[in-house]
């Protein structure tokens, strides 16, 4: 009995042992596997055959211009909202979309019982101080004779104050709807001499919307026109926070687009955005381009070209060395790796983030390190064996 027992208890510890070993096993062939998923490994000869050549990955004087995703927006100083700014029901619309407006111009008529009543005051005010005014310089002229009383004189001329100043006050509530002195006055024109508001436009520009229908009701609230002028447009790009130290205040800026292909506007940069977008990590900077052809759009998407300070600096290296696929770079880094056979060489993956391309080569920004080794010649065979050693993984 005790003999069993001994034994049973040397075939658990044995099979322990054997278990223990076999996860040991595959732990290693995943190791292995880790190890190798984004290694190559060369010989002197395979290093001869294909031509392989290195560099030191340094900081550089990174000259030329810094590349930006940007889109063209409306010059806000050169944009209208017209509305009217009294309550009353459209009586006549005189634009449509895409119609080129003149400062001025009259765009359509609103009639409102508020626009007779401004009107009224107006007439009114102007009536009275040309009256009082008329009875003023009698006294005064009667005065410079000596042949007038002061009493009335004084009266005469507080009277003609106060009518002056109720006209001032009724002058300035019609210029602040729209309308000028001959839109009151004008007996010509019947519309002038009812409740009728003309709409005029504030700048020069192009319809771009229309919100209003004949008899609609319209207030201070509605916006019934946009007009907007593109002779003159703005620029929008987004450069990285680490790339904003690179950029002079104000400086010159091109803008390409696909739209017109090898063709160049050149603007200024007039912004240079205070804050970063939490979610790109990126600030926006604004050039100004002259347009006087419009055939910059609104919306227009294209790349926005800055060129760099003098003093700038990056890891830029071969545009030859980087290799991109489906969305991601990446570049081949020598590594020093004990297990390297001898006399031949090992490099890893390394993803990247590049920047601007300027003269074949390519900046930089996120991956690499001062004095690193990578792979400049020979790229298109280690990617190769990379594919090579992913499906021979697979199959296993």
């Amino acid at each position: 009995m005790k003999l069993s027992i001994k034994f049973l208890m040397m075939l658990a510890v044995l099979s322990t042992g054997f278990y223990g070993c076999g996860g040991n096993e595959t732990e290693m062939k995943e190791e292995h596997k880790d190890e190798h998923s984004d290694v190559i490994r060369l010989s002197d000869e395979s290093i001869k055959h294909i031509g392989l050549k290195t560099a030191t990955v340094k900081l550089q004087p990174f000259t030329g211009y810094i590349t930006l995703p940007a889109k063209v927006i409306t010059n806000q100083d050169n944009e209208a909202q017209i509305g009217s700014l009294v309550q009353g029901r459209v009586h006549q619309v005189f634009v449509k979309v895409g119609d080129f407006v003149k400062t001025g111009q009259v765009l359509m008529t609103v009639e409102g019982l508020d626009v007779g009543v401004i009107k009224a005051g107006y007439l009114k005010a102007k009536a009275n101080l040309e009256f009082v005014k008329a009875d003023y310089e009698r006294h005064k002229t009667l005065m410079d004779q000596n042949i007038g009383s002061k009493q009335s004189y004084f009266e005469a001329k507080a009277e003609y104050e106060k009518a002056l100043a109720e006209f001032d006050a009724e002058d300035k509530k019609v210029h602040s709807i729209g309308l000028d002195d001959e839109d009151v006055t004008n007996e010509n024109n019947n519309s002038h001499t009812a409740g009728t508001l003309p709409i005029k436009s504030s700048i020069n520009g192009i319809v771009v919307e229309r919100n209003v229908v004949i008899g609609q009701l319209v207030d201070a609230t509605t916006n019934a026109f946009k007009v907007i002028n593109t002779s003159n447009v703005w620029i929008d790009g987004q450069i990285y926070e680490k790339d904003i130290a690179k950029l002079n205040q104000k400086t010159s800026a091109i803008f390409t687009t696909g739209t017109y292909v090898n063709e160049k506007f050149n603007g200024k940069i007039i912004y240079i955005g205070q804050t970063v977008d939490e979610q790109t990590r990126t600030i926006t900077i604004r050039g100004e381009f002259s347009n006087a052809n419009n055939r910059l759009k609104p919306q227009m998407f294209g790349e926005l070209k800055i060129p760099v300070g003098a003093d700038a600096k990056a890891i830029m290296i071969p545009e030859e060395a980087v290799t991109k696929e489906t969305g991601t770079a990446y570049v081949f880094v020598q590594t020093s790796d004990t297990s390297t056979p001898v006399g031949g060489q090992v490099f890893e993956k390394r993803n990247v983030v590049t920047g601007s391309t300027v003269d074949e080569l390519i900046e930089i920004k996120e991956g690499l390190k001062e004095g690193e080794i990578i792979a400049t010649k020979g790229v298109f065979y280690l990617k190769s064996e990379l594919k090579k050693e992913e499906i021979e993984g697979d199959e296993h």
